[in-house]
């Protein structure tokens, strides 16, 4: 069940509105549809989301989109991955970009589950 705006609590609205300020746009998205089911879950992700998302901090704003791009190909998240691919493409990303953060994905899945399966030691000198 998606909640549209004019379906919307007053509380589910504030949010939606907060949405719609941070991002500058009117454009309330699928995830944030189905999340306004339960209030109290939609306040809390979203104020996690642009507390990590949209705050300045030491990384870029197409960085932050490449990591979560990245986690969501790792987790295969089907939506995550649309929508923080089309987030990534506004913010610069290409398709090279694109396939090289994927050959990237790819390769240390490939080399965890490798590290894991042989319960390889960590080096000393990687510690800490």
């Amino acid at each position: 069940m998606l909640i549209e705006y004019d379906a919307a609590s007053d509380e589910v609205r504030a949010v939606y509105d907060d949405i719609r300020a941070t991002r500058q746009t009117d454009y309330i998205n699928n995830f944030w549809k189905a999340l306004a089911v339960h209030p109290p879950t939609l306040q809390r992700v979203w104020e996690l989301v642009r507390s990590v998302m949209t705050r300045p901090g030491a990384l870029d704003p197409l960085t932050r989109e490449l990591i979560y791009l990245a986690v969501s190909i790792t987790n295969g998240c089907e939506y995550c991955m649309a929508s923080h691919k089309a987030a990534a493409r506004a913010k610069g990303m290409t398709d090279e970009m694109y396939a090289e953060l994927v050959a990237i994905v790819g390769t240390a899945n490939l080399t965890n589950r490798l590290a894991d399966g042989f319960a390889v030691p960590v080096d000393d000198r990687f510690r800490t």
